[in-house]
């Protein structure tokens, strides 16, 4: 296949190229840095399997020659990210999926858009099913991001129903692993350079919320069983395995050996209590449930981040 991805110099868009690639596919990754790096891509710079482009998704899109699937991955996805670049994340879940939408509907290719388990807001039911419609606060902060990915799911699902195409709705849950930023603002990277850095550890609230925690190989495995189905409902990928943020602190603190005092801030507005999916779905339809667990996934991303901080 020969596969656009936007959003590929990405945390996640990087991965799913490089593994896009050892499938034996071509991938035309196009990014415009905004909190993508090329140091994500460095080694499929090389690969003849692999093409790039800056550029933003919320202009014209046009690739020449013919396309198989368009994978809509570009958006800034932490809160440090959207809170900075709030309309940016607007337009390119309004703007950037209508461009990516009409040039599958063009090259009459496969059309994925990663959304996110933010679409459940701070949820009201735990886990949280694919049928659930959310709790989200349309005007708070976390609001840019929540809603450019439901407007990106409507918008979907009108070119699914109208035009025919056929669409993955892709949910994804707390992701982590190499390639994430040190300053991506996220509880796995926060916790990580703080304690390498021997900084005290800041945990938010009292620590009690919970977020899963899916492994990146784990996600990636599921987002290209997603593509390959015939599936154009959304689906979850994350893992079910619940932590507390506090639990997370203090497991990072010993795999890094550190002596950081963990510390508690007040909680941002409307942060998540819990996040947990559903996967009942995963498993039937795509026959995946993640591998890694915690430990060792959290250990993989340890060494990626000591190669990182200074």
């Amino acid at each position: 296949m020969r596969i656009l991805v936007t959003g590929a110099a990405g945390f996640l868009g990087s991965h799913l190229s490089r593994y896009l690639i050892s499938k034996g596919h071509t991938v035309i990754g196009i990014d415009n840095f905004i909190t993508g790096s090329v140091d994500n891509i460095q080694d499929l710079l090389k690969k003849p399997g692999f093409e790039f482009t800056k550029y933003d998704v919320t202009n014209y899109l046009h690739v020449p020659g013919k396309l198989d699937a368009v994978l809509h991955f570009a958006s800034p996805a932490s809160p440090i990210d959207y809170l900075k670049f709030p309309i940016p994340t607007l337009k390119v879940g309004a703007l950037g999926s209508h461009k990516a939408l009409g040039l599958a509907k063009d090259k009459k290719a496969i059309f994925m858009i990663a959304s996110t388990s933010e679409v459940y807001g701070d949820p009201l039911v735990n886990p949280q099913p694919e049928g659930y419609w959310g709790n989200v606060n349309p005007i708070g902060p976390r609001g840019v991001y929540d809603e450019a990915k439901r407007f990106a799911e409507a918008m979907t699902m009108a070119y699914h129903r109208y035009h025919n195409i056929p669409v993955r709705i892709l949910r994804i849950f707390n992701t982590y692993g190499p390639n994430m930023r040190i300053e991506d603002g996220r509880a796995v990277p926060n916790f990580m350079a703080q304690a390498l850095k021997s900084k005290p550890i800041t945990v938010y609230g009292d620590g009690s919320q919970t977020r899963s925690l899916c492994y990146v190989s784990d996600l990636i495995d599921g987002i290209y069983r997603l593509l390959m189905s015939k599936e154009n409902n959304p689906v979850n990928i994350g893992n079910p395995h619940e932590i507390s943020l506090l639990e997370l602190a203090q497991t990072i603190k010993r795999l890094t050996g550190s002596r950081s005092k963990i510390v508690f801030r007040p909680l941002p507005e409307d942060d998540p209590k819990v996040r947990r999916p559903d996967i009942t779905r995963a498993k039937k339809i795509l026959k995946w449930t993640p591998k890694v667990d915690l430990e060792e996934g959290l250990k993989r991303t340890v060494a990626y981040f000591k190669t990182k901080v200074r």
